[in-house]
């Protein structure tokens, strides 16, 4: 495999020092992801600005970070789900008990965040091809329409960020560490 280098600001090409020391003022650290992403100026100006109109959208910030955690889960991203796993819990009120049961593919206890994480799984697993009876149960449960399409951008936030860390093979960063996972902790849907 190729060994992809793992930027700082202070050696990062031209083009993506300025961001990359934003990304690490915000965090405290140097997040391996958008070290690597760092290689390539444009990959790493997508990230902000697709997850600048995610945050744009109607979801709290519970609600977001269980996308970003069941995307990252269904396409078994190991940097992800510890990163939004850390993020989750120690950022929002989605709760230990919710981000488990993310994490193992599990029913979630509240039945409109479990409709939002099972349509989210859904859309990741089938690559969109949603059946009808799958979009009106997740609408049955009080999301609108603007929300189907408000999960896509989360989708293709996550999808981005997943396939680098596959193709690449992030290291996990020692601040997400506690929140390791492996995708054989994921249960059978």
């Amino acid at each position: 495999m190729a060994d992809f280098k793992i930027y700082t600001p202070e050696n990062a090409p031209e083009g993506s020092k300025e961001l990359l020391q934003g990304f690490q003022d915000k965090l405290g650290f140097n997040a391996n992801l958008f070290g690597l992403m760092a290689g390539a100026p444009a990959a790493l100006k997508t990230y902000p600005a697709i997850n600048g109109v995610f945050e744009q959208t109607t979801f709290s910030a519970e609600e977001k970070q269980l996308i970003l955690i069941a995307v990252s889960v269904e396409n078994e991203c190991k940097f992800c789900v510890a990163a939004h796993s850390t993020i989750a819990k120690g950022q929002t009120a989605l709760g230990d008990d919710n981000v488990a049961a993310l994490r193992e593919n599990r029913d979630l206890p509240d039945a409109k965040l479990n409709a939002l994480a099972r349509f989210t799984r859904k859309v990741t697993a089938t690559r969109g091809n949603q059946s009808e009876a799958d979009l009106q149960a997740f609408l049955d449960t009080g999301y609108t329409e603007e929300n189907v399409l408000e999960v896509m951008i989360g989708v293709a936030l996550k999808t981005f960020t997943n396939y680098i860390n596959h193709l690449i093979d992030t290291p996990v960063n020692d601040e997400f560490a506690a929140e390791s996972w492996d995708p054989a902790q994921k249960q059978a849907a």
